[in-house]
C-alpha cells in the first residue's frame, strides 16, 4: 500500500538536507524527541512546517517546499497541457478551452490561472485550517515543473489563495517567462 506520509517525510527530508544538512533535516522532519511516529498526519504537517519556518527565512522555506512536490499524476496532466498548447494560438485561447476550464485553468486579462474548488492534498485531509501557506507551496513547485515542461520555458507560479488558509478555493497565477505562441 502507498504510504503518503512516508513519501512526504522522505521528500521533505531530502529538500531540507539539500538546503542545509542531515542533522537539520532530521530535526525538522522527525523533531528532536522523535515524536513523529505517534503524531497523526494533521499534527505532523503543522509541527513540521513550524519547525521549518523557525529554521529558515521565508525564501529558504519557499525553495524547500517547492522542491517537495510529489509529482503524482504528472504524466497525465502534462499530456493534457501539451494538447491544450497545441490546440491554441495564444494564452487566452489556451486558458479558455473547455478542457482547460474543466482542469481548473482559465485566462483573465491575458493572465493564466489554475484553481481547485477543493484541497487536492491527501496529507491535509484532517486539517481544518493552516496558520501559514508553507505546506501549500509544494503545489506551486508541482505547477512550475508541469508548466515549464509543457511551455518549454521558465515559469513562475504564485499562490494567491488556499482553502486550508480559509479561502473559498485554491488559486495560483501561472506566469510564463516568454511567449509560448509565436
Amino acid at each position: 500500500m502507498f504510504d503518503i506520509r512516508k513519501m512526504q517525510e522522505q521528500v521533505i527530508y531530502q529538500a531540507v538536507k539539500d538546503k542545509s544538512n542531515e542533522d537539520v533535516a532530521k530535526a525538522i522532519v522527525f523533531g528532536s524527541d522523535k515524536q513523529v511516529k505517534t503524531e497523526d498526519n494533521p499534527t505532523w504537517v503543522k509541527v513540521t512546517m513550524e519547525r521549518l519556518e523557525n529554521q529558515f527565512d521565508q525564501g529558504g522555506v519557499l525553495q524547500i517546499r517547492r522542491n517537495c512536490q510529489c509529482g503524482y499524476g504528472m504524466d497525465e496532466k502534462l499530456a493534457l497541457v501539451k494538447e491544450l498548447v497545441a490546440a491554441s494560438a495564444s494564452l487566452e485561447e489556451f486558458g479558455n478551452q473547455d478542457r482547460a476550464n474543466a482542469a481548473g485553468l482559465y485566462s483573465d486579462n491575458g493572465e493564466l490561472y489554475l484553481q481547485f474548488p477543493f484541497c487536492p492534498c491527501p496529507m491535509l485531509e484532517g486539517v481544518d485550517r493552516l496558520e501559514t501557506d508553507t505546506w501549500c507551496q509544494c503545489t506551486t513547485g508541482y505547477s512550475q515543473v508541469l508548466f515549464e515542461k509543457a511551455f518549454q520555458c521558465q515559469v513562475e507560479v504564485e499562490l494567491l489563495k488556499s482553502i486550508k488558509m480559509g479561502d473559498d478555493k485554491c488559486l495560483m497565477k501561472i506566469i510564463p517567462q516568454k511567449n509560448i505562441w509565436k
